[in-house]
């Protein structure tokens, strides 16, 4: 008995071996936030540089911008979607809101100046400053020094949120980042805007901002917090955009 028990021994211990090593091996790949390849968890100030970069880094992206409380009489912008790319150049459509009255544009900037067409006021291609209907200048929007990439390059006070599954097929993993930024950089989205506000950003393990909800004055103190959520995606996109 006891030599039978001797002879299996070794492959016993091999086995035992191999589990230690696939036991080491599973410990090493579920360590860390970040999936285990990036080495040590980064800092949410890491992690919101790195989403700059991405951002500048690409061709282009698919831009969605909305509100559901803009202050009535307001005018301003309830809502854009389009396409952003890089140099700094945008195609879509701006939905307004003129002392109240809905309206919607189509939008072309390119080369620094806006071009808008509406049915009512603007029937044909319009060279317009945005600032006039409360709209973000969309010429500057993929600016790397302003616009999307100054949301992400002025923050303070960043901390980490909850990361959550997402995208296609649960495929990304989603992580929450909140901070604080200046008027100055969210003047970019909002012309008018005033004072401090508070941000919520949503990255990519791979480094994507996938969204960003802004809430303050954008439109003055009397108006009361107003939240914009910007949604960017297919990153990598190409289009190219000319003046109509």
């Amino acid at each position: 008995m006891t030599s039978r028990a001797l002879r299996r021994s070794p492959g016993r211990l091999v086995s035992l071996s191999l589990a230690a090593v696939f036991g080491a091996a599973v410990l090493a790949g579920c360590s860390g936030d970040d999936g285990g390849d990036d080495g040590p968890e980064r800092s949410p100030e890491e992690v919101v540089a790195a989403a700059k970069t991405t951002l500048d880094d690409t061709s282009g992206v698919a831009i969605e911008l909305s509100t559901d409380d803009l202050p009535s009489g307001v005018t301003g912008i309830t809502a854009a979607t389009g396409t952003g790319v890089h140099p700094s150049a945008f195609e879509g459509t701006f939905k307004l809101s003129v002392n109240g009255l809905a309206a919607d544009a189509d939008v072309i900037a390119v080369d620094g100046t806006t071009y808008a067409r509406n049915s009512l006021l603007l029937p044909d291609w319009t060279q317009i400053d945005p600032a006039d209907y409360g709209a973000p200048d969309p010429a500057k929007l993929m600016d790397p020094d302003g616009g999307f990439s100054g949301l992400l390059g002025s923050a303070t006070g960043l901390e980490k949120g909850d990361s959550v599954r997402g995208g296609a097929d649960n495929s990304e993993i989603l992580t929450e980042y909140t901070g604080t930024l200046p008027a100055e950089a969210v003047s970019a989205l909002i012309p008018t805007a005033s004072g401090d506000f508070d941000v919520t950003y949503t990255i990519t393990d791979d480094d994507e901002l996938r969204s960003a909800e802004i809430t303050g004055a954008f439109y003055g103190d009397d108006q009361g917090q107003v939240t914009y959520t910007l949604g960017l995606d297919d990153y990598g996109t190409e289009k190219q955009i000319t003046a109509p």
